[in-house]
């Protein structure tokens, strides 16, 4: 018991039995410590308490399609909270390398601090290392890995081909790459820029792919197969809609707005690519 009377309980993310967290954290302890926090995943601690995640993570995980990671070695790139790399912990991976700078680093971010309580709290025997993306090679993460995560980065990369590129040197058998995708009416490979913060008003996002684009690219970067999934998520419109999608102020707009959303192809959305070596 602590001061207050309140058991002492070691908090566990669902999975992690045979992990052991820290000591000393009650309950009310740590729902206070999270609550002061800003939260991009969605990560169950334990003992019916979840980080409050702007992204419902454990929802999402089933589009990745992840394999099998027992015994298997796994780098998650773009780390953010940590979800994906406590996730491969708990599904059996035998080492999991925990990879980001951009977010860890960002000022008044809270995505490190994150990462290492909840590293804390699941007593996860996570690696962690601060690797951008641009720097990415085997000679500085200690070789490559059978799986590779890499979710939600590439249309923030303002090189997409060179993040792929690296992505492909540290990758033994499997790169599963999460992304933005646009100009799905397009049949000839191609991307769609974001100037400034013209996509959901963040300056980090730079370009989005559609499906063809992401295929020649992975394969440009060296890859041998590419399985390309299903939209898991869609839009009607392009990811920067115009504005008479946004507010259409005429009637020809609105009746425009109407049979594009009734009867229109999804022209955006988020897709997953499995790329083998």
């Amino acid at each position: 018991m602590d001061d207050g009377g309140e058991p002492i309980v070691t908090p566990m993310g669902s999975g992690h039995d045979d992990l052991r967290g820290a000591q000393d954290w009650t309950p009310s302890r740590i729902r206070g410590e999270i609550a002061g926090r800003t939260w991009f995943h969605t990560i169950d601690l334990g003992n019916g308490i979840c980080t409050p995640g702007q992204k419902d993570t454990p929802a999402e995980v089933v589009h990745m399609r992840l394999p099998d990671l027992t015994g298997r070695t796994v780098l998650d790139v773009g780390t953010y909270d940590g979800f994906y790399s406590f996730e491969a912990e708990r599904r059996g991976a035998k080492d999991v390398l925990a990879t980001d700078s951009w977010t860890w680093n960002w000022p008044g971010s809270d995505a490190r601090r994150n990462f290492d309580l909840v590293h804390e709290l699941l007593g996860s025997a996570v690696r962690v290392q601060d690797v951008a993306v641009e720097d990415l090679a085997p000679e500085l993460i200690g070789g490559t890995f059978d799986v590779v995560l890499f979710l939600g980065v590439l249309y923030h990369a303002p090189d997409p081909l060179g993040y792929l590129k690296r992505v492909r040197s540290v990758t033994a058998e499997l790169a599963i790459i999460e992304t933005v995708v646009d100009l799905l009416d397009l049949r000839i490979p191609a991307a769609a820029y974001y100037p400034g913060a013209s996509l959901n008003n963040d300056g980090s996002n730079h370009f989005g792919p559609n499906p063809l684009a992401v295929e020649g690219m992975l394969a440009d970067a060296g890859f041998g197969r590419v399985v390309a999934f299903d939209p898991w998520a869609t839009n009607p419109w392009y990811s920067v809609p115009a504005a008479d999608e946004i507010n259409p102020t005429t009637p020809a707009a609105k009746v425009r707005r109407r049979l594009r959303h009734r009867f229109g192809r999804p022209r955006s959305g988020r897709m997953v690519f499995h790329a083998y070596v």
